[in-house]
């Protein structure tokens, strides 16, 4: 099931790509990350309280807390830059940047969680890489 949530993602990650650079024709880009951000913040708390997941609070550790407001912190910056980004560029450019995190997750996640670091991951890594300098090159 986690593959098609996986795929289910891409699609929507593309789709906000293209979604974002239209919308932001002449909207400076930390306003337009700010509607985005209202709007996710509604759907995921209309989506919590659906699944009646708000009562999961309570059983919240400090570590979780910190790690999720880590996590939230670096995923608005993410936006915030990334909406200025594809302001100024061409999305078909700025996505693949954006998008070349997969190798630093694959790296991070061998530092930091010691998940495993095969040939494949290494391949991958690489081509990942190298694909990333093929779509910005001019």
């Amino acid at each position: 099931m986690w593959k098609l949530f996986a795929i289910l993602s891409a699609v929507f990650a593309a789709l906000t790509s293209i979604l974002a650079k239209i919308g932001i024709k002449g909207v400076d880009s930390n306003l337009a990350t700010a509607i985005r951000t209202v709007v996710i913040t509604i759907l995921a708390w209309n989506i919590v309280f659906a699944t009646g997941a708000q009562s999961g609070i309570a059983s919240l550790t400090k570590k979780s807390w910190i790690f999720l407001i880590l996590s939230g912190l670096a995923t608005g910056l993410s936006w915030l830059f990334y909406y200025k980004a594809i302001s100024l560029g061409n999305v078909s450019q700025v996505a693949p940047i954006d998008k070349s995190s997969i190798v630093l997750t694959l790296i991070l996640s061998y530092l930091i969680l010691g998940e495993q670091f095969t040939a494949k991951t290494l391949i991958a890594g690489l081509l990942i890489t190298a694909g990333t300098f093929v779509m910005i090159w001019k």
